[in-house]
C-alpha cells in the first residue's frame, strides 16, 4: 500500500490545498494529511481548528484522513509508515523553497520519496496568508476556501 503525506500549516486549508490532496488521492492508496503546529508562525487558528476544518473539507475523500502533528515531518511521516511526501508547487517562488526542503529531507530519511504537484493556473497566487489577509479586511473569501472555512474566518476576525 502507497502511503503518502501531505504536509502543511493549513491556516486555513484552500481550494489550492485541497486540489493537491485530491489529486494525491487519485495517485496514492492513502493520503494523510499532516496538519503541523507550526508555533513559529503564529497561525490564526489552533492546531485543533486546522485539523477540525481540514477533516471538513476532506470528509468527501474516502481514502484521506487528517492527522495534527509536531515536531519533524520525517518523524511523522516514519510513525505513519509513509513512503511518500506530496507537496504543492504555485509558482517558481515555492520551489527554491521546497527543492531546498526536500534535499533536507531526503538527508534525513532517504526511505522517503517527495513528490510534487504543481498548482493549476486558478490557484497559483492563492495562498493562506492571503485568504487570511482579504478576511482580515471583510472581504469576501468564497472563491478561495470551503464554506465552512470561511464562516470560520468571519467569526474569528468577528472576534477581533
Amino acid at each position: 500500500m502507497k502511503r503518502a503525506v501531505t504536509p502543511g500549516t493549513f491556516d486555513p486549508i484552500t481550494y489550492g490545498h485541497l486540489d493537491v490532496i485530491t489529486r494525491a488521492s487519485q495517485l496514492m492508496d492513502e493520503v494523510i494529511v499532516a496538519v503541523a503546529a507550526s508555533s513559529g508562525k503564529s497561525p490564526l487558528f489552533t492546531l485543533e481548528e486546522r485539523a477540525e476544518l481540514a477533516r471538513q473539507a476532506t470528509r468527501h475523500l474516502p481514502n484521506v484522513r487528517v492527522e495534527p502533528f509536531e515536531g519533524l515531518l520525517v518523524d511523522f511521516a516514519r510513525q505513519q509508515e509513509a513512503q511518500v511526501l506530496v507537496k504543492g508547487l504555485r509558482a517558481i517562488t515555492d520551489f527554491e523553497y521546497e527543492f531546498q526542503m526536500a534535499a533536507l529531507n531526503y538527508q534525513l530519511a532517504t526511505e522517503l520519496e517527495t513528490i510534487f504537484i504543481m498548482s493549476p493556473p486558478q490557484y497559483m497566487y492563492l495562498s493562506s496568508s492571503i485568504v487570511r489577509e482579504l478576511a482580515s479586511l471583510g472581504s469576501s473569501v468564497d472563491p478561495f476556501v470551503p464554506p465552512h472555512v470561511a464562516r470560520a474566518l468571519e467569526s474569528k476576525f468577528a472576534n477581533r
